[in-house]
């Protein structure tokens, strides 16, 4: 979804004075002590997109990344949103030795709608390029790994985006080229820092 997580405040309240059980329940059995939504919610938010102040709790969606962990902890108060699609990721492979892999983000949201042009589009420029580049019996992650991320995000038309990159600070795949940044090649790093300090 990408629209703003829907949040009964009731609920919420419900959570917090102990009414419903945290996680849908997963850690009773033990005495974990009474939930704490601060501890337990707002401070694992990766993004910290969430304050709980006056008894109502509130969610910044700009900031927000749908990583879902308020939505598992409370889920009778909180519901993802109504514009629902889909993300589409690639290159996943279960190898015996190395264990199951996900796969890369492609596309971080498509609507699923019919007639699927959207994920169609997509599909069928993936399955152009390998029948052209893909060697005898290569799955499309290994294609990915010999030919490159960036080489993906050509034949699909798919600009390069921040998700597409693993860490932040690490670019193992995406390579930007001189007209895709700002003031390109030839800025003053030096000025940029001054105006970007920590």
């Amino acid at each position: 979804w990408k629209d703003d997580i829907k949040i009964d405040q009731e609920a919420v309240a419900s959570y917090v004075g102990g009414e419903f059980a945290p996680n849908g329940g997963a850690h009773s059995g033990r005495n974990w002590g009474a939930f704490d939504i601060q501890k337990e919610v707002i401070d694992l938010c990766p993004t910290r997109c969430m304050k709980y102040e006056g008894g109502k709790l509130a969610i910044n969606t700009r900031k927000c990344t749908w990583c879902m962990h308020c939505i598992n902890v409370m889920p009778r108060a909180l519901h993802i949103g109504d514009d629902r699609g889909c993300s589409m990721l690639v290159g996943a492979k279960a190898p015996i030795l190395d264990g199951a892999q996900m796969g890369s983000l492609l596309v971080p949201f498509v609507k699923v709608e019919e007639p699927y042009e959207g994920i169609k589009e997509v599909i069928e420029s993936i399955w152009n390029w390998w029948v052209e580049e893909g060697k005898n019996r290569e799955r499309l992650g290994e294609l990915i790994k010999r030919q490159g991320f960036q080489k993906l995000l050509e034949v699909t038309g798919i600009r390069s985006a921040a998700r597409h990159v693993k860490d932040p600070g690490e670019t193992p795949y995406i390579f930007w080229k001189e007209d895709e940044v700002p003031g390109g090649w030839d800025r003053d790093v030096t000025e940029f820092r001054n105006r970007h300090l920590h």
